[in-house]
């Protein structure tokens, strides 16, 4: 499943800023079990109504996923109307502006340490293996290049000679502090992301300026 954009996630957070929301949602994280509208109406006191509203609502963002069960796990006629039932989402929610994606970061360098101390190949080359099937992965089914970019943070921008330049680094952090490392993931992530896309061709080149990605993506054939 692709992760949700920035503005949907920003949702989802403005979703809790509401005290009584927040408390619903504390509530089902603490629960050892899923809990049903009136668990949570009659432990924190609220209207059943009030209680459905709030946890409806974090459902719809995404912050709690919805099963049903009749009472008692009965089944058949008559063992009742199913209970709706509410439990805390497995995905993860982080917002980070500018967009940031060191988790995929952490992904590739933790693939890259494992295939190293399986095989006893150096990190260097198991690296560049793993940034390369993370690529493949993301690009692949991907209707055009850009739209990978903009779902991994990469804020893509088409200049005049039809290169594609990414206004935004998702591992400012890291890249900073091991640029060779990291750029050199980065640079091989793009390049089998570029491969795998549909619709234009594009290679991946070092381009390092001040204020960007360090990568920049030229259409095939281009000097």
């Amino acid at each position: 499943m692709k992760s949700p954009r920035i503005p949907d996630r920003l949702a989802a957070v403005a979703a809790l800023h509401d005290p009584s929301r927040r408390e619903v949602y504390d509530y089902v994280l603490r629960a050892p079990e899923p809990v049903s509208r009136d668990d949570v109406a009659g432990a924190l006191g609220m209207v059943r109504g009030t209680a459905a509203f709030h946890l409806d609502r974090l459902a719809r963002e995404g912050l709690l996923t919805v099963s049903y069960r009749r009472p008692g796990g009965r089944t058949g006629p008559g063992s009742g109307r199913p209970a709706k039932l509410y439990a805390p989402a497995v995905a993860e929610l982080s917002v980070s502006l500018p967009e940031r994606h060191y988790d995929l970061a952490a992904d590739i360098l933790a693939a890259a340490v494992d295939q190293a101390m399986l095989t006893g190949r150096p990190v260097g080359d198991c690296l560049q293996q793993a940034a390369t099937a993370a690529g493949d992965a993301a690009g692949n089914g991907a209707a055009t290049l850009e739209e990978v970019l903009v779902r991994h943070g990469f804020e893509p921008h088409r200049e005049a000679d039809g290169s594609i330049t990414l206004a935004n680094c998702p591992f400012h952090k890291l890249a900073r502090n091991h640029q060779e490392t990291v750029c050199g993931l980065n640079l091989g992530f793009l390049a089998a992301a570029a491969g795998r896309a549909d619709g234009p061709r594009f290679g991946a080149v070092p381009d390092p300026a001040p204020g960007r990605c360090c990568v920049r993506l030229r259409p095939e054939g281009a000097g």
